[in-house]
């Protein structure tokens, strides 16, 4: 069940059995008036016991509770993003902390793994828990190493095996006993952090997304069918944490190895961030209109990086024909973003790593409908927003402040992924941040 393999966008529909559930591969662009929300991703949802059940969180949720949760975690995470400290602002806190810890460095080599981890953790932090994290502190550090093993042991062959047997092998010892333990820590985590919250919580003054939940929920305590209760709290909390982490760390652990990689394009982002911000003021979200190349270099970077192959998937949620066939009511459709991100009606070489994908002739920057890194459709990543502006700023003011080498010559870096499932993992690498 490897998912690393390229298909053609828009063309091929297949099927498969994951155990003895059916499950549907099309590109679904047209479906998405015939889908639901999909179930829980597999190796997840086939734990009886997991921590995040299928049914519970804004990720995991179908019909009205997911609407329910998908709308309040858009509207609070927008309100406490506008409010006295707008997430712009917050991420170009963190920035200049992050600056701040890596000329603590020196140039000397570091595996850039746990730092890119706080740095996005701490925006998420800010926003669910009100405050962010020394880079130090061990309680963090822990919190961090639980999800960075939990997303690798996801993305790991053993566990796309144990989706494919999971009603015999959840009985013997392997890495879904690990997620376990580890979701349960994290889990216990959010649960002291909301305890604490009650505790301390004024109506009149909400501080972030905890204390928002906690209103909603005493402001519908007397309705039995109300969706905002513990346990949806606690596994949105979880998702938004897990997400909001996991894969905007890990894209900027993929492009900082393609800057070693490819030395050149290094040097043109290096230019037109001198040309367009300087040295003498942070980077700002309305650079990104003047700094096209820079741009381009993400999209390809989101692009070439594929961190999540397939997407969230979805249900069919009526017998559909769909060129052809006939998708059974209920059959799971999973839709293969690196079908699009490498197809090469949409991208002139898509097996290389190429920033002109996104310039057109003139060097400005140019959409292209498929680059789909965040998904598409109503189940669109919750945290795109967030996710853009933390890459743009985080990305550019490292290069404004530091040079990267590698004990290795770029033509030997080798970029095949370290894990390739759920997630595709860059490999470990050793990295200099050298000041400018």
């Amino acid at each position: 069940m490897g998912m690393s393999s390229h298909c053609t966008w828009g063309q091929g529909l297949w099927s498969y059995y994951v155990g003895q559930r059916p499950s549907g591969k099309p590109w679904w662009t047209k479906l998405r008036p015939f889908l639901a929300g999909g179930k829980s991703l597999l190796l997840i949802k086939s734990f009886k016991d997991m921590p995040m059940p299928a049914s519970t969180g804004v990720v995991f949720a179908n019909g009205e509770r997911w609407k329910a949760l998908r709308r309040f975690s858009l509207a609070t995470m927008r309100d406490f993003g506008m409010g006295k400290r707008s997430v712009e602002e917050r991420i170009q806190e963190e920035a200049q902390c992050l600056v701040e810890e890596l000329q603590k460095s020196q140039g000397a080599l570091q595996d850039p793994t746990l730092i890119f981890h706080s740095i996005t953790a701490n925006i998420i932090c800010s926003i669910v828990f009100g405050r962010r994290f020394a880079y130090r502190d061990p309680d963090f550090l822990k919190l961090l190493d639980m999800f960075y093993q939990s997303f690798a042991l996801i993305s790991s062959f053993s566990s796309q095996v144990f989706e494919l047997y999971s009603g015999f092998l959840k009985y013997f010892p392997g890495t879904h006993r690990q997620i376990y333990r580890n979701m349960q820590e994290v889990k216990d985590f959010i649960g002291h952090s909301v305890e604490k919250h009650r505790e301390t919580l004024d109506p009149n003054a909400p501080r972030d997304f905890i204390d928002t939940y906690l209103l909603r929920m005493d402001k519908e305590k007397s309705d039995p069918n109300s969706e905002f209760h513990h346990q949806n709290l606690i596994n949105t909390v979880l998702s938004l944490f897990f997400a909001g982490t996991e894969t905007t760390s890990t894209t900027l652990r993929y492009g900082f190895l393609l800057m070693l990689k490819y030395p050149h394009i290094t040097e043109k982002v290096h230019k037109e961030i001198d040309q367009v911000i300087g040295s003498h003021r942070p980077p700002a979200l309305d650079d990104r209109a003047k700094m096209p190349y820079t741009e381009a270099v993400i999209h390809e970077i989101q692009r070439f990086g594929d961190l999540i192959p397939m997407g969230v998937p979805h249900v069919v949620i009526k017998d559909t024909k769909f060129r052809g066939y006939i998708i059974p009511k209920d059959t799971e459709v999973y839709p293969i973003l690196n079908s699009a991100l490498f197809d090469s009606r949409y991208f002139d070489t898509p097996d290389t790593f190429n920033p002109n994908h996104f310039l057109d002739a003139n060097g400005a920057l140019k959409k292209n409908e498929a680059f789909i890194p965040f998904s598409l459709g109503k189940r669109i990543c919750l945290g795109e927003g967030i996710a853009r502006a933390e890459l743009f700023l985080f990305f550019t003011t490292i290069l404004q402040n530091f040079s990267v080498a590698s004990p290795v010559a770029p033509e030997d870096i080798d970029l095949t992924p370290q894990e390739c499932g759920v997630g595709k993992l860059p490999p470990v690498y050793q990295i200099r941040f050298l000041s400018r």
